[in-house]
């Protein structure tokens, strides 16, 4: 394709697009006004026919005649005459129906047909009141309704929808026309100016295939313009000149390059693979040890921002990268401070890994620690935000602990250094239950194991995660708990024991007693549910206590 067709397929979709979008915001724009001017038009003679209504019939009951039919009747006349007073032109229209979809008053002759009635009668089911689109007498109308209910009746106050949205039809095809000669003027100066621009190009194209065919390197092109055309053309006779000058050094230059490029590529071999430090000064000695995995007891960690997409739309785009990247900032420092090598972002995602290629026996411990300073880091994080007027960032923290495979993993030309595995894969469900659980932390059992005499741990349940078959216990942790949360925690593994052994009476209890030291705690609240529930519907006799998760 031609630059001057390409220049033209960019220019013109530019100038087609502006004109587009002008011309259907200008159409909505009109429609939006013209809908509101109907709905205060219309909305206020509604008004001033219920209150005609309302005084009417207040004047029947004050005199004790809202019973006489005769007199009722007469009201409604009443109503009707002042109904016509309100219309100011033939394309409005009130009537009134009746819980069958029956015309019972209206200011013109008015005949409904089937569809109209149905339509109309539902209206009348839900007691519809405010703006409405209907259609009546085969008319297309909009207006007002309410509901009166001594009558039974509900009111419509209607314009034809035609005569309000006329203006705006007008607006669209005249700005289709103005669209169209707009695209066609383009095209012509377009075309005309391109053919003037590329011109010069097409010399610089002719000489360059005479020097190709002919190896004449003499030739030069002819400086047109005193523009970025006139450089081009300037510069590739100085590149010809220089290329002339250079020509018996080519072959010396060449074999230089042949030597360098194989040096660059032994050495991108090694390092353009992105892996963490630790990694490097491992292996470094030995290149060829770094394309062999192996399996190895590690902990996983994984951390995530809740409802993400929601925190989002608080924030400018820049705002929300620069507040992103302090975020990011923050955490990593903290995993790496506890020896943990970031393995991957996963959109607002870390994913990190502690035990590799170092290994240390408190590789688990340094996790919860480094999960625990991670949340107490995101609370001074939000008071910058809230002093900032931005929402604050809530994370899920999931922490597993077991054999995966770590290495290098992709192919030779990128690598990431990187674990997977089956534990990985729990572990990225741990986290996800730190939603519905309400927890800071969740790890699993192998973690506790390593961690309990370190941190005050909590049992939250006892899960079988999605895409698992077993169960596992699923604990929490903090770093130190104050009175009211000791006697909590030591009432909740009591009341979850009790649970277990599907004693759920006094399984409440307890747990009744943790909402008094703690109220706001969600894990008491949500086994109280559940024991209820059990007492009033009681489990199999070969239930285990193990919630079976059908969602991430």
């Amino acid at each position: 394709m031609k630059i001057r067709s390409k220049i033209v397929l960019i220019v013109l979709p530019l100038l087609a697009s502006g004109l587009i979008i002008t011309g259907v915001i200008s159409a909505l724009s009109a429609r939006s006004g013209l809908t509101r001017i109907a709905m205060r038009f219309l909305g206020f003679k509604s008004q001033e026919l219920k209150k005609y209504i309302d005084n009417q019939w207040n004047l029947l009951v004050s005199n004790n005649l809202d019973s006489n039919p005769d007199y009722v009747e007469v009201t409604k006349s009443a109503i009707s005459s002042y109904a016509d007073t309100l219309v100011r032109g033939a394309t409005e229209l009130i009537f009134a129906i009746d819980e069958n979809g029956d015309v019972v008053m209206f200011t013109s002759e008015l005949v409904i047909a089937q569809e109209e009635s149905s339509a109309l009668n539902s209206l009348f089911m839900k007691k519809k009141e405010g703006w409405v689109e209907l259609a009546a007498g085969g008319v297309q109308r909009v207006g007002n309704s309410f509901y009166y209910a001594p009558f039974n009746w509900l009111f419509f106050v209607t314009a034809e929808q035609d005569s309000f949205y006329k203006e705006v039809r007008e607006i669209t095809l005249q700005s289709g026309v103005i669209l169209a000669g707009s695209l066609l003027v383009s095209i012509i100066l377009l075309i005309i100016f391109t053919s003037y621009l590329t011109r010069p190009l097409k010399k610089v194209v002719v000489t360059m295939r005479d020097i190709i065919v002919k190896n004449d390197l003499s030739k030069r092109v002819t400086v047109e313009y005193k523009d970025e055309i006139g450089d081009l053309a300037h510069t590739f006779n100085i590149m010809i000149t220089e290329l002339e000058k250079a020509y018996k050094q080519i072959k010396e230059f060449a074999l230089q390059a042949v030597i360098a490029q194989k040096n660059e590529h032994k050495i991108r071999n090694i390092f353009q693979k992105y892996v963490p430090k630790d990694v490097i000064d491992s292996f470094f000695s030995n290149p060829e040890s770094m394309l062999v995995g192996e399996n190895r007891v590690m902990v996983i960690l994984f951390s995530d921002i809740r409802s993400f997409t929601t925190i989002s739309e608080g924030f400018m785009p820049d705002e929300l990268v620069l507040a992103l990247n302090r975020y990011f900032e923050i955490m990593v420092d903290i995993i790496m401070n506890h020896n943990g090598i970031i393995d991957k972002y996963i959109g607002d995602a870390i994913m990190a890994f502690f035990g590799a290629p170092v290994k240390r026996k408190d590789d688990a411990m340094q996790a919860v620690s480094a999960a625990l300073e991670m949340q107490e880091a995101l609370r001074a994080f939000n008071a910058e935000q809230a002093e900032k007027g931005k929402p604050a960032f809530v994370t899920g923290i999931g922490i597993n602990y077991g054999v995966v495979t770590v290495g290098n993993i992709g192919s030779e030309k990128k690598m990431d250094y990187t674990v997977i595995g089956d534990m990985v894969n729990l572990g990225s469900r741990l986290e996800g239950l730190t939603k519905p659980y309400k927890q800071d932390v969740i790890f699993s059992e192998s973690v506790y194991q390593k961690v309990k005499t370190s941190f005050p741990c909590r049992l939250v349940d006892k899960v079988v995660v999605k895409g698992k078959t077993q169960g596992e216990k699923i604990f929490t942790a903090k770093k130190e708990l104050n009175q009211k949360e000791k006697e909590a925690w030591a009432f909740h593994h009591k009341a979850l024991r009790l649970y277990y052994q599907q004693d759920f009476a006094d399984a409440i209890k307890l747990l009744e007693a943790v909402l008094k030291l703690i109220p706001e705690d969600h894990l008491a609240t949500m086994f109280i549910h559940r024991c209820t529930r059990y007492l009033e519907t009681p489990p199999p006799k070969e239930w285990n206590g193990l919630e079976v998760l059908t969602s991430k």
